[in-house]
């Protein structure tokens, strides 16, 4: 790509960036080598400010490390493979929504247990009585247990499980979750996020917060199609 007379400042200026973090993003492949004019200095074209324009949003949307990756490869690879590399790219985020809605189901579930947990505060089971209230079988209580999603408060020297209030509460959330179709992984972030925020009180706010990070996400995306596409088609 030959230069068109655009200096080192001229594009920092331009793409919002600095000097030196032009001239790191260019070691880095983010943009193509300036070409050398007779004095040694640097020379771009207006294709380096759009490629940077479109790393800015693209950090944004996939993570710097992401968008240094996918820009490299737009200047190197065909048309098809930069293609499919924007395309993961909306997948991603995509998916990232769906299990964000899908746990914002799960809280809802999680609040109906809840409720019903509540006249039954003092509750302490074994695994055997526990099993039966939920309708599993008692190796689906020790497969939980296993993965971290429900832990017997107390063991005796017979190795015979106790659950308590707080874990009779868990395993009838996961038992809900579960019964509504999802996955360990899902389960257990779930879990997690309701142990680190103390109950389920907090989590519609996360989980609302993490929607809007994606939607911030997904605009910066479509805010660098057009550089994007320039890029592309500029490299074939």
């Amino acid at each position: 790509m030959s230069g068109d007379g655009l200096r080192t400042v001229d594009v920092a200026v331009g793409s919002g960036y600095s000097v030196q973090q032009v001239r790191n993003l260019e070691r880095l492949g983010v943009i193509p080598p300036a070409v050398r004019a007779p004095n040694g200095y640097r020379r771009y074209g207006p294709l380096h400010v759009r490629a940077l324009h479109a790393y800015r949003a693209l950090a944004v949307a996939a993570g710097p490390v992401a968008a240094r990756r996918l820009l490299t490869e737009a200047w190197s690879g065909t048309l098809a493979e930069a293609a499919a590399a924007i395309g993961e790219v909306h997948t991603a985020l995509a998916r990232d929504r769906a299990d964000t809605l899908r746990a914002q189901e799960a809280l809802r579930i999680i609040r109906d247990e809840e409720e019903t947990y509540e006249t039954d505060r003092l509750v302490t089971m074994t695994i055997t009585e526990l099993a039966g209230a939920l309708r599993v079988r008692p190796s689906t209580l020790r497969f939980w247990e296993d993965e971290g999603l429900v832990r017997p408060e107390r063991v005796t020297s017979l190795r015979a499980r106790q659950y308590g209030p707080r874990a009779v509460a868990a395993a009838r959330i996961v038992a809900a979750l579960r019964g509504a179709g999802y996955g360990v992984p899902v389960v257990r972030e779930v879990m997690g996020a309701l142990e680190r925020l103390d109950g389920p009180g907090s989590a519609p706010y996360l989980l609302g917060r993490r929607l809007e990070d994606i939607a911030a996400r997904t605009v910066a995306l479509l805010r660098a199609g057009a550089d994007l596409a320039a890029v592309i088609e500029s490299s074939r």
